[in-house]
């Protein structure tokens, strides 16, 4: 987990979800982590399109931030309830992607069933109820979720994607924001879509060999 190389990573993911609508002004935040208990988050006010590497700052888990230069991000909070839950995860991901923000100020269930990148990525999504950003409940409630799904929908704020990659957790981002786009433009044109058997999907994730297939703890 070399510091430099996982803050170019992040740079890269940045300017990636900028260019692919996948956040938009000074939206979102990111993290990736450098050692066990280290790991690497945007400063405060920083724009993803733009990080230059002293945009990052480097936190302990279960540390309070240093007090001299920059100040990381105030969804700190949620980006270490997931490390803590999930040794496995190496990187965090939060944005408001136009789509997939629409489905998280609504009641909608995203299917997972549709494609192979669907199947794959979106296996279990999640939802996390509203609490204020950058807040300790909202840490509380992303713990409370973070070993059920890879996919966090936050109601009335936007979404959290984690994964044991940089590239694997952009790949799920990009996936859900793009079923949530599928959903909306079938609904609004009056396209069915036809969805998966359920014994479909469970052989694909089991036998198809597309990824390791994800290890759930409940």
């Amino acid at each position: 987990m070399d510091r430099d190389a996982t803050i170019a990573q992040l740079q890269a993911a940045g300017r990636y979800m900028i260019e692919h609508d996948l956040t938009w002004g000074n939206a979102g935040n990111v993290s990736a982590r450098t050692a066990a208990d280290r790991y690497v988050i945007t400063a405060s006010g920083t724009r993803l399109g733009e990080l230059a590497a002293d945009d990052l700052v480097e936190c302990a888990l279960g540390q309070a931030a240093a007090t001299a230069g920059r100040k990381p991000s105030k969804e700190r909070p949620m980006h270490e309830a997931i490390y803590a839950e999930r040794p496995e995860i190496n990187a965090v991901l939060h944005a408001s992607p136009f789509y997939s923000t629409l489905i998280a100020c609504s009641d909608v269930t995203i299917p997972a069933n549709w494609f192979v990148e669907s199947m794959y990525y979106l296996e279990r999504v999640a939802r996390v109820p509203y609490c204020d950003p950058g807040s300790t409940d909202l840490g509380t409630a992303v713990r409370a979720q973070a070993a059920q799904a890879n996919v966090l929908l936050l109601n009335n704020h936007g979404v959290l994607v984690y994964d044991t990659s940089v590239s694997e957790a952009l790949n799920a981002l990009h996936t859900l924001e793009m079923t949530c786009r599928m959903w909306l433009t079938a609904q609004s044109a009056g396209v069915q879509l036809h969805e998966l058997d359920h014994s479909i999907v469970q052989h694909f994730l089991t036998q198809a060999a597309y990824k390791p297939r994800r290890e759930w703890r409940s």
